[in-house]
């Protein structure tokens, strides 16, 4: 399970639940006159400044009202970073708002209900308003940084200093520092800034003749002859001139100056597929997703658009020459990508139409190249920020377009606190700016497929524009589900069916490419032991442990724990409960299928396999997906990251080698993320001039997701889909909300479980009426994974109806309630991981 960050840190440095008088004052309480030395002290100020406390506690879940005197009111903005009192401390905070009167200042209304008309009743006595101490930094941030992370802080029920955190340069959290004089300063992780020395001639040095023997001062002036060039450079041409540089600076020959420089990434590609020739024409569908956009645009409303394309239709021209027509306003955009496999194709493909003002913003980046990116955009030298859902939060300069391609993909949900989703922040972002939102997917979320159904929600209009038809001399390739119950009876033992395997051999004999698909890495899913049943799990979770060939481990995907066995026939293998030494391989994966691959094919065609293991270096995608592109006949194999997004036209197969490891997870979703992975998946074939074929092998070809894709009709399985969501609650009919809760002690974590889903069903009863579309609370009860980490989960789930301010019940719910040292809290709303 990945790290999550509870809402009630343990550590002794947490601000209690009621703040000091003395901390500042609540910007969301009003002012009642002031007398006296009140008065005095309220003149005393220039303006006045929300400001939010970098303190990690759902305490604090709203910014307070502090005095700027008059020495830092010019240079006092939204975004500064200052140092204020806090109770009996100093502390770091972020101004989010000025104004010249206290009740000018914007109203930040708590989560807690109970506690909300009470505040706003309370006048502000501004003889308790503390002045800022000192600037720390200047605004290195988006302007949008106080509205949308207060939104993001109430909305996912997160605290306010985890949301604001987002919108700051990457490096690591700030954190307060008093030196030896008494002075505090902002503290950043060791990333320093890069500069370079840049040597030039002055106009007095133009016509300066160095003497016969001044060689290396000739070589100087030779190359700036042409323009000023950097220390570096020279070094490169010349090796070390710094002595004659120094004797011709004294001189007044040359001047040095010194300014930012960026860190090279190695973004650089050979992949066919990243680079993106303007079409001489767009085709009717890409005209009309054009010009939709363009009237979005018009409207300033910040409404959204579906682009629904199938694969191949030319999604990506469409996102560029909308682009195109944004930079040429002078404004700026950003685009989002699902995949960092889908990093290095997009990137060039940008590049090749907007040079070097594309940035590039992802997770595999070196924290000196992320810094760099952020203060190329910052700097305004970079316009169009391609990345995953954190380039969301760069500090783009007059944002004109928000772009997020496969907005299907789960993984613009956030998995740690604040638990956002992508989509759902930039449709802020959007309304906030007037800007238009494009989602792009050859296979829309149901959530974006029913609010286009709506045509509104929150406000904004959202309208899909549908491309059935591919750009170019590709076409929808042909499909043919295997029935490996067939195979199995007629004694078929092979991981690849004789469909499957022929087609393998014609695309050898044909020297093409193929693409397979196994969504489960490793060598087994797992161990099993013949006598006893046993199958080995991790000590810390209770999970089934994953079985890797090339290492000889059993590996925890979990918890990250190794343990190394033997499994049957090797020497030494035995079974940890009955001693046996049948324990053996059971299931599939990508390394099991590898081998089964090398042994099939000739030894000239290449294997290249794409799974969480083989990806794991930096840069390791594209080097793989290039090795891919250069090799004249070879196969590609991985889990979900090949299926989506990638562009070979020599690939003419793709292949599915079992189908139904997605259908039949515990999940709502199962049924949706399955169609979208085999929907994808089949759309890399046949993007050239060869036509392609798709062979799906599965236990369940009668399945509405088997049969949708292999007709290419949606509507076999969006039409089941739909009716079982709407018969059993579930989005997007209503909000779904988890709530987990984990700890050491399984008794005190649930005694805590069942005092929390108490108090939230007491509050859902008090809002809401009931009916057919009352709230409905489940649980509390053990998650599916009901160990991770050596401690025990539990969760409770709140189904809501679209209109409910579900987040409020919750918030209050948990300040109500209190901590409990020992047990962490995570709230998730919209959630998509149930396990």
């Amino acid at each position: 399970m990945a790290d999550q960050l509870a809402l009630f840190p343990e550590s002794k440095s947490d601000v209690s639940d009621k703040a000091p008088a003395s901390a500042g004052a609540s910007a969301s309480v009003g002012a009642k006159p002031a007398s006296g030395d009140a008065a005095q002290k309220c003149r005393s100020f220039a303006c006045f400044a929300s400001v939010a406390l970098d303190i990690p506690s759902r305490a604090l879940s709203e910014p307070f009202t502090y005095g700027v005197s008059d020495a830092l009111a010019d240079d006092c903005a939204v975004g500064s970073t200052v140092l204020v009192d806090f109770g009996h401390r100093a502390a770091l905070g972020y101004v989010l708002a000025l104004a010249p009167t206290i009740e000018g200042l914007p109203v930040f209304e708590p989560v807690d209900a109970d506690q909300s008309g009470a505040a706003a009743r309370k006048p502000l006595d501004p003889s308790r308003v503390k002045p800022i101490r000192a600037l720390l930094a200047e605004p290195s941030c988006s302007d949008m940084i106080a509205s949308v992370s207060y939104w993001m802080s109430r909305e996912y029920v997160a605290p306010l200093s985890e949301c604001l955190r987002l919108f700051l340069p990457p490096g690591g959290t700030p954190r307060l520092r008093r030196g030896e004089d008494g002075a505090y300063e902002v503290v950043r992780p060791a990333v320093p800034a890069l500069h370079e020395r840049v040597v030039s001639l002055t106009p007095e040095g133009s016509d300066y003749v160095p003497s016969k023997t001044a060689v290396r001062q000739r070589q100087l002036l030779e190359a700036l002859a042409c323009g000023p060039v950097t220390t570096r450079e020279l070094n490169l041409l010349y090796t070390d001139l710094s002595p004659a540089i120094r004797a011709l600076e004294k001189r007044g020959v040359v001047r040095v100056d010194e300014r930012r420089a960026w860190r090279g990434i190695d973004d650089a590609t050979t992949l066919s597929s990243a680079r993106a020739v303007a079409p001489t024409r767009l085709t009717a569908g890409q005209q009309h997703a054009l010009d939709t956009i363009e009237e979005a645009e018009a409207r300033a409303t910040g409404d959204v658009v579906v682009i629904d394309g199938v694969t191949g239709s030319g999604k990506t021209e469409v996102y560029l020459s909308a682009i195109e027509r944004v930079l040429a306003r002078g404004r700026s955009a950003c685009v989002l990508v699902p995949e960092i496999s889908l990093t290095a194709q997009t990137v060039g493909r940008f590049r090749s139409r907007f040079g070097s003002a594309v940035a590039v913003f992802h997770s595999r980046l070196t924290a000196g190249e992320r810094l760099d990116q952020w203060d190329m955009v910052r700097s305004g030298a970079a316009r169009v920020v391609v990345g995953a859902r954190s380039a969301l939060f760069c500090p783009l300069r007059d944002l004109g377009i928000i772009i997020i391609d496969e907005e299907h993909e789960q993984t613009y949900k956030q998995g740690s606190s604040p638990r956002y989703h992508a989509r759902d922040v930039a449709a802020m972002m959007a309304r906030l700016r007037g800007i238009p939102l494009v989602l792009g997917s050859a296979t829309p979320s149901a959530e974006a497929l029913a609010r286009c159904h709506d045509g509104t929600y929150l406000g904004q209009c959202w309208t899909r524009v549908v491309m059935p038809e591919r750009a170019g001399a590709g076409r929808l390739p042909d499909i043919t589900v295997v029935d490996l119950r067939r195979e199995f009876t007629g004694g078929a033992r092979s991981i690849f069916s004789r469909p499957l395997h022929d087609a393998l051999l014609d695309v050898v004999e044909k020297r093409q490419k193929a693409v397979l698909l196994h969504n489960r890495r490793g060598f087994a899913p797992f161990l099993m032991c013949r006598d006893c049943g046993c199958v080995p799990t991790c000590k810390h979770c209770s999970t089934a442990l994953t079985y890797h060939e090339r290492t000889h481990t059993l590996e925890c995907h979990t918890c990250g724990s190794v343990y190394h066995v033997r499994p049957y026939p090797a020497p030494g293998s035995a079974c940890p409960k009955c001693g046996s030494r049948y324990l053996a391989k059971m299931g599939m994966g990508t390394q099991q299928i590898e081998d089964a691959l090398i042994s099939l094919l000739p030894d000239d065609v290449a294997v290249i396999r794409m799974d969480a293991d083989s990806t794991k270096g930096k840069d390791a995608h594209k080097r793989l997906l290039e090795e891919f592109d250069v090799a004249e006949c070879a196969v590609l194999l991985g889990t979900q990251m090949i299926a989506k997004g990638l562009d070979f036209p020599e690939v003419t197969l793709v292949g599915v080698v079992i189908a139904d490891y997605a259908l039949k997870m515990p999940d709502f979703r199962a049924q949706e993320r399955a169609y979208d992975l085999l929907e994808q998946v089949a759309g890399r074939a046949g993007r050239g001039d060869n036509p392609g074929r798709v062979i799906i092998q599965t236990y369940l070809p009668e399945d509405p997701v088997i049969r949708a894709v292999a007709t290419h009709d949606r509507s076999v399985f969006t039409e089941h889909d739909a009716r079982q969501r709407r018969e059993a609650l579930y989005p997007p009919y209503v909000r779904l909300s988890n709530v987990l809760m984990w700890g050491r002690d399984e008794r005190a974590t649930f005694g805590y479980a069942q005092r929390l889903a108490d108090e939230v069903r007491r509050r859902l009863e008090d809002l809401c009426s009931k009916g057919p579309d009352a709230p409905v609370l489940m649980g509390p009860t053990s998650c599916v994974i009901e160990r991770a980490k050596d401690q025990f989960r539990f969760h409770f789930i709140v189904k809501s109806p679209v209109g409910c301010d579900i987040s409020s019940v919750i918030g209050g719910a948990l300040a109500r309630v209190g901590a409990c040292r020992g047990i962490n809290v995570s709230v998730d709303i919209d959630a998509y991981d149930l396990m």
